[in-house]
């Protein structure tokens, strides 16, 4: 299944190259323009302009023809898996890739969310932002698990500063210390639906906490971008930039600089190495439309091409010294590939408060930090680390009557009235870096560009299921006693098969960082034990995975390794 490229003989050459331009490309772009590199983005699909190419933005649900379904054929045909996201449907369905045009193969279930476009999964990711701790960056090391992380709070907490004072995070402080406060923009109001939940909670069960989720939209207007109003559907996109995207606010500081080429359609093929030099000379790049091969030269090289596709890069950038893929002389390269577990998924009635109602559209929900083996007092002896949980509570509107017996004037005069304050919560839990959660490529099969498939071979473990199992029961107990009515708690993975791994859309691991070139793929930096001038920031370089969503911590690490990198550069270093 050798597809045929076509090789262009004529190298361009950069300071700089990136590989990808989601939320960890869009910042490396940042950082090494504005510190005076000619830098090459390379995105493998389309190209998206800020506003001009957010079609649906405002429209309403009635003027799409199928109220916002996409057909179930049509579904199942290009979008399998795309389909299972949350943000997926007719509104939001052209930011999404057609799955039967990028195939990948499941030795076990593993849902693959894309989002091949320039801006990446910056435009439909979810947005919420919690720095970690050392009760994370420690808990290898502690425990004996993986391998220790080569950096701690300490080394990233004026990188979470920089990176958060340039994107805008709003959210509460809290000060505590195994969830550090960030550097906030005033916090969202919680619903008086949540304001109950929050009282029951934290007066049934002192030491936890409920607060308005921490989240990259913003409260007030902040480098030329207005704060949010309320007004749509984030994932449909932001013209007003209110909300953090490489659209909205990296890649314009990139381009202002004049250093910036942003090359879309550009199917990254593999990493140039040159055996004389033990460096990275540049990629080589087919372009998705001609298939024609050509090579870009930089002096050095970021993969941001997200968690599976920087991998599935290196592993394809074959040679004498690297004949299993480049810097990956350890071995690690393709494993220890981690998800967020969840579709906990909680329910149940606040009751009362027909006096009140939400107000637009907020873009945000309640966050309950983790609570499980924070200190002798929580500890459990059935599984380690801990979990998240994150909802909100609202009043139903006109749209439950979807559901609901009626027809006609009387159904219509019952959907008048909003109806009960409804509390509707997930759970994300942490996955322990394994060695055999792994993806390989397919010896013979490539896709349309050459590259040859990527295999994912991928399952929740003992200690994930064990925790799963205190998700269900410590939720349940928690929001009976805080009160709400008619609650139900079910594992919906354990019920029907929905929430294998990849659909926490939080995949990380496959390119560690460790102190040991013999267990890691990269260093403290970011940068690649066996090849100085390549570095890797986008989800593969984690070492573990905590419980909480790691896009903020990828933007820190990728700000500091930028910063590493130019110094290494202008000092001859690499």
């Amino acid at each position: 299944m050798k597809k045929n490229v076509y090789i262009s003989q004529e190298p361009e050459t950069y300071d700089a190259i990136v590989v990808g331009s989601g939320i960890t490309g869009g910042w490396a772009a940042k950082e090494l323009c504005e510190k005076g590199l000619k830098t090459l983005v390379l995105e493998r699909g389309r190209n998206v302009e800020h506003i001009k190419d957010y079609p649906t933005e405002h429209r309403p649900p009635w003027e799409y023809p199928l109220r916002m379904s996409v057909p179930r054929e049509i579904s199942n045909r290009d979008h399998e898996v795309q389909s299972l996201c949350y943000a997926f449907n007719e509104s939001t369905r052209h930011f999404f890739i057609n799955d039967r045009e990028n195939p990948y193969v499941e030795d076990k279930p593993f849902n693959w969310i894309r989002g091949n476009h320039v801006g990446g999964r910056s435009l439909m990711w979810g947005r919420q932002c919690y720095r970690w701790s050392d009760l994370d960056f420690k808990a290898n090391e502690k425990e004996g698990i993986g391998v220790p992380w080569p950096i701690g709070y300490e080394d990233i907490e004026p990188w979470y500063d920089y990176v958060e004072t340039f994107a805008g995070i709003s959210g509460e402080a809290l000060g505590l210390w195994y969830l550090p406060d960030s550097i906030f923009q005033p916090p969202m109001e919680l619903s008086a639906g949540e304001r109950v939940l929050k009282q029951g909670i934290e007066r049934a069960f002192p030491g936890r906490v409920l607060t308005i989720g921490r989240v990259a939209v913003l409260t007030q207007a902040h480098n030329n971008r207005a704060a949010c109003h309320y007004c749509g559907i984030c994932q449909r996109g932001c013209s007003t930039g209110s909300y953090f995207s490489s659209q909205s606010a990296t890649l314009p500081a990139a381009t202002a600089t004049g250093n910036l080429t942003l090359r879309p359609d550009s199917h990254v093929h593999s990493v140039v190495y040159d055996e004389a030099t033990g460096k990275a000379t540049g990629v080589r790049v087919v372009d998705a439309h001609s298939k024609e091969m050509t090579t870009f030269n930089a002096r050095i090289v970021f993969m941001c091409a997200s968690t599976l596709g920087t991998t599935q890069i290196l592993l394809n950038s074959k040679s004498n010294s690297f004949p299993n893929g480049l810097a990956n002389s350890s071995g690690s390269l393709g494993h220890y590939l981690m998800d967020h577990h969840y579709q906990i998924s909680g329910q149940g009635e606040v009751e009362g408060l027909l006096d009140r109602y939400d107000y637009g559209n907020r873009p945000n929900g309640f966050y309950i930090p983790r609570y499980r083996n924070l200190d002798e007092a929580t500890q459990r002896d059935d599984y380690v680390r801990g979990f998240g949980i994150q909802g909100r509570v609202s009043r139903t509107s006109w749209q439950r009557g979807n559901s609901e017996r009626g027809f006609g004037e009387s159904l219509k005069n019952r959907l008048r009235d909003p109806g009960p304050w409804r509390l509707s919560l997930n759970v994300f839990g942490e996955a322990l870096p394994d060695y055999d959660n792994r993806v390989y490529l397919d010896p013979d099969k490539t896709d349309d560009w050459g590259i040859p498939l990527l295999h994912i071979d991928c399952e929740w473990k003992e200690n994930e299921y064990a925790m799963r199992k205190d998700m269900v029961d410590s939720v349940e107990e928690m929001l009976t006693q805080a009160g709400v009515k008619d609650v139900s708690v079910v594992d919906r993975y354990l019920e029907d098969g929905y929430g294998a791994p990849g659909l926490g859309i939080h995949e990380m691991g496959t390119a560690r960082m460790g102190n040991d070139p013999n267990t890691s793929v990269l260093n403290k930096w970011n940068q690649a034990h066996d090849v100085p001038n390549l570095f890797v920031t986008d989800g593969s370089c984690m070492t573990s995975s905590a419980c909480q969503n790691p896009s903020i911590t990828y933007m820190a690490l990728t700000a500091r390794a930028c910063d590493f990198a130019v110094d290494a550069l202008k000092k001859g270093e690499i």
